[in-house]
């Protein structure tokens, strides 16, 4: 009951309170666009964390805090998946600080538990995590060529990283790094993770890099790290520990994802089925057009198919672990970013060229959507995991 009374309440949330907010939040960032300040964050999001708290409705993402298992959240995140931009932020469930608040919950020490942890529990600050690089193939990890080499009671770092999600925003105030700190060890134990604050000397923000043309609030950055010199207490868990972390942290963070683009999904059928419903064409409603019906259709049975697979994956994650889930959670990011592509893409043919514009929330969905087939690895590294335990259980 308890997960079923945080999803209703949630849903009370975004009807209320969120999906109003939209275009308020939508027309502040409208004037600053192309401006020093199209980074920075509408007043607007902050009364709605304020009124989530009220509410109750904050870090459900977390078992530690929340008391929820993953299998009990997921619902939860499939109803912030209608308001992607904003929704997820007003309940302090937005990625990448999930995750790293995981790692930091799971890795961290006392000290960077009080320091970062603490702070980005209460919603103060943001964060990001450092993995992804211009120069490399970074589906696979082992790739990765930033250097983290220890000088006395300091590691210096240096590197490029590039679609760092969330760091043009001031908030964002450390950089969960990976990087290689014996590039001789055996290829996952190769790489460490370091937590560098935001005015490290060294560390310089090149560029907020567009989703198809979509500069978000929180941005996606490309980041170059020169000589940047940390306390070696930085280091997140062990020398070598790095690879293990980034799976750990990935686990639940894709349930997450998968949830949130569940719930996209189910905006686009609900957009799609007003809009048939109101247009007519050919003397009848668009809605009485066999191909049109075929349409919602079709996004009901893969939604339905998606969701359960997720739920699924959830549920494998609280009784086995993620490394027990590891198959099921390579399956559902393929599976969910497809589905919701394919869900969003029928619901702007369905609204004609209105789907194409800023008028409807569609297009952005779409780019939301279709950004997820890349963001925490590509489709095709999971379906490589899929494959090789399938090819495994066959003998």
């Amino acid at each position: 009951m308890k997960a079923a009374d945080y999803t209703a309440r949630m849903r009370e949330f975004l009807d209320e309170c969120v999906l109003p907010a939209e275009p308020i939040y939508n027309a502040w960032r409208a004037e600053r666009r192309g401006t020093p300040a199209e980074h920075d964050l509408p007043p607007v999001v902050e009364e709605l964390k304020a009124e989530a708290r009220d509410r109750g409705l904050w870090n459900l993402f977390l078992p530690a805090e929340s008391g929820l298992s993953n299998l009990d959240y997921a619902p939860v995140a499939e109803v912030s998946g209608w308001s992607p931009v904003i929704a997820p932020e007003a309940i302090n469930c937005q990625a990448p600080d999930t995750g790293n608040m995981e790692a930091l919950h799971m890795f961290g020490t006392p000290q960077q538990k009080q320091r970062w942890l603490e702070p980005l529990l209460a919603g103060e600050i943001r964060s990001a995590i450092a993995m992804t690089e211009p120069d490399v193939a970074s589906s696979d990890a082992t790739n990765i060529t930033t250097s983290i080499r220890r000088d006395g009671s300091d590691y210096v770092i240096n590197g490029r990283k590039w679609w760092i999600s969330g760091s043009a925003d001031e908030r964002c105030t450390v950089f969960v790094v990976m990087g290689k700190t014996d590039p001789d060890a055996q290829p996952h134990r190769q790489q460490s993770m370091v937590l560098v604050p935001r005015d490290t000397p060294g560390l310089e923000i090149i560029r907020s890099l567009p989703l198809f043309g979509y500069q978000d609030q929180h941005g996606h950055c490309e980041l170059e790290l020169r000589d940047v010199r940390v306390p070696a207490t930085n280091l997140l868990g062990e020398e070598g520990g790095g690879f293990a972390i980034a799976q750990a942290r990935l686990g639940p963070g894709r349930v997450h994802h998968c949830m949130r683009l569940i719930g996209m999904a189910e905006r686009a059928i609900d957009a799609m089925v007003r809009r048939a419903r109101e247009r007519v064409a050919f003397g009848r409603p668009l809605a009485e057009q066999g191909v049109v019906r075929e349409q919602i259709a079709l996004s009901r049975l893969e939604v339905e198919q998606a969701r359960l697979l997720v739920l699924k994956t959830a549920w494998l994650i609280d009784t086995v672990g993620s490394k027990g889930a590891a198959t099921e959670i390579a399956a559902i990011k393929v599976v969910a970013p497809r589905v919701a592509c394919a869900v969003i893409d029928r619901a702007i043919q369905v609204h004609g060229g209105g789907g194409l514009s800023d008028d409807f929330p569609l297009a952005y969905l779409y780019t939301a959507a279709r950004a997820l087939r890349l963001a925490d690895g590509p489709d095709e590294v999971h379906l490589r995991t899929v494959a090789r335990h399938e090819l495994g259980r066959h003998g």
